[in-house]
């Protein structure tokens, strides 16, 4: 499926410029050779490409994070195109929804937001965060397109209609599924919204072959080998492993898990009061988590 690369250009139609030229050469003195020359075309990427919407002045602030993320190589290793329907699970604050949701308004695609489980007893600070993420990208049609919303929890429903999505992606979320008893779900959930042959990809935080995997995932790491098991026991074909987001200074045995490195940068347990005192200097330097990137296929 080709690439949608079209540049916007001024609504002038060729038949417009030819009956413009006609007109030229009607009046005396007058030829085809002066007739103006069409616009350039604007500077930067075609609007509707993938390097538009990474490159978008919309994500001046989170733009910096590319360095770690490589959300252009990331989403092109899973096959993303610009007509499909995809579906994030649990996008928070919106990350890569400010890149695929442009992308795929501009395509044609769909993007659905498998968000937080709101209903009564939920996390209020989930809650917050799905309000603000609706608030962001329901209100701005012409950038985001048409977003749709949708839940995932340990009680929700499908989060599209079965058959029916491109690509769904797990973006660094399996260790909180874990921690919650809701991974299994999360993988079955997925296999019932993709089409035959559609994709599941996969971005994670990496913990060593050689390390005990927690079932809980207490310090946000886990292993290649239980996320492939995982994806083969809801009926998952693997394609392939990226090292795009690997990161080898990660020792993995920091005093907070994964959030003491950025972008959490804590500097005390999750929930207590920041500790000034705390030496961040040789976790700044690591930079982010070592990640693992897969890509799995439903079966035609």
């Amino acid at each position: 499926m080709a690439e949608h690369n079209m540049v916007r250009r001024p609504l002038l139609s060729r038949r417009g410029m030819l009956m413009a030229a006609v007109a030229l050469t009607a009046l005396p003195g007058c030829s085809q050779e002066k007739t103006a020359e069409p616009p350039p075309a604007a500077d930067g990427p075609p609007q509707g490409s993938l390097e538009w919407a990474v490159g978008g002045p919309w994500r001046a602030k989170d733009k910096p994070r590319d360095a770690w993320r490589h959300p252009m190589e990331t989403l092109r290793f899973f096959g993303l195109q610009p007509r499909m329907t995809v579906v994030e699970f649990w996008p928070g604050s919106g990350w890569y929804t400010e890149i695929l949701a442009p992308y795929l308004a501009e395509g044609e695609g769909k993007y659905i937001a498998a968000g937080f489980q709101t209903g009564p007893g939920a996390d209020p600070s989930q809650v917050r965060l799905m309000a603000a993420f609706e608030e962001r990208f329901t209100n701005d049609r012409k950038l985001y397109g048409e977003v749709t919303i949708a839940a995932f929890g340990p009680t929700s429903g499908p989060v599209a209609e079965p058959g029916t999505v491109d690509l769904a992606l797990f973006l660094r979320n399996i260790h909180a599924w874990m921690a919650a008893g809701i991974a299994e779900k999360a993988f079955a959930d997925a296999y019932a919204a993709l089409r035959p042959g559609g994709v599941l990809g996969i971005e994670q935080h990496r913990l060593g072959p050689d390390k005990d995997q927690d079932p809980a995932a207490a310090n946000g790491y886990v292993q290649e080998a239980f996320v492939k098991q995982l994806a083969a026991e809801a009926g998952f074909i693997f394609v392939a492993a990226s090292e795009i987001n690997a990161n080898e200074r990660d020792t993995k045995d920091h005093p907070f898990g994964v959030e003491t490195l950025a972008p959490m940068a804590l500097t005390a347990p999750r929930g207590s009061p920041p500790d000034p005192s705390f030496d961040r200097s040789k976790y700044d330097q690591i930079g982010e988590s070592d990640r693992m990137t897969l890509k799995f296929r439903k079966p035609e």
